[in-house]
């Protein structure tokens, strides 16, 4: 069962997770840029590491204009992992917990098998954070299959960023 789905328009309240290389990644908070946070299932999930390779190859991109986060519920080891065969640049986080799962209205799910993985994670999900901490944009996904377009969405920040667009979908 899903709590709320968070507001935009609304702050979101600070979420900290921990980061490969050691530390901690807050977003929510107040801060000086926006955020882009992508949550995707880990490392079982083959459609998440095509998605998350396109992102890497954008990063630069990304970074003229806002922060990339990226997070998953995989214990380090396998977010390591994955970061080793992939030679990612964003910051990558672990640990995801149902309960900030929860807070950021996504879809959990339990494994299929063992083979797929040994705990519940979160289904993809997208969200743009304005610097004041307010939820701008939410994207969130059932299943691994639908994503948004990494292209189409870079383009679409950049308008909502330089034209101080207001979050849409309020009511």
């Amino acid at each position: 069962m899903n709590t709320a789905r968070p507001a935009v328009g609304a702050p979101l309240g600070p979420l900290t997770f921990a980061k490969l290389g050691g530390g901690e990644i807050t977003v929510g908070a107040p801060g000086a840029r926006w955020t882009m946070l992508v949550v995707y299932r880990g490392k079982h999930c083959p459609r998440c590491k095509r998605y998350l390779n396109k992102l890497s190859g954008m990063l630069d991109n990304w970074n003229e204009h806002m922060d990339v986060v990226v997070v998953s519920a995989d214990p380090a080891e396998k977010a390591q992992a994955d970061m080793d065969e992939f030679g990612w640049t964003f910051d990558l986080c672990y640990d995801l917990s149902e309960a900030q799962m929860r807070a950021l209205g996504l879809y959990v799910s339990d494994p299929l098998s063992e083979a797929e993985t040994d705990r519940r994670f979160a289904e993809p999900g997208t969200f743009a954070i304005r610097p004041s901490g307010e939820l701008m944009l939410v994207d969130i996904s059932n299943g691994p299959a639908s994503r948004p377009d990494l292209d189409e969405l870079l383009d679409g920040m950049i308008f909502n960023i330089t034209k101080d667009r207001p979050a849409r979908g309020l009511a």
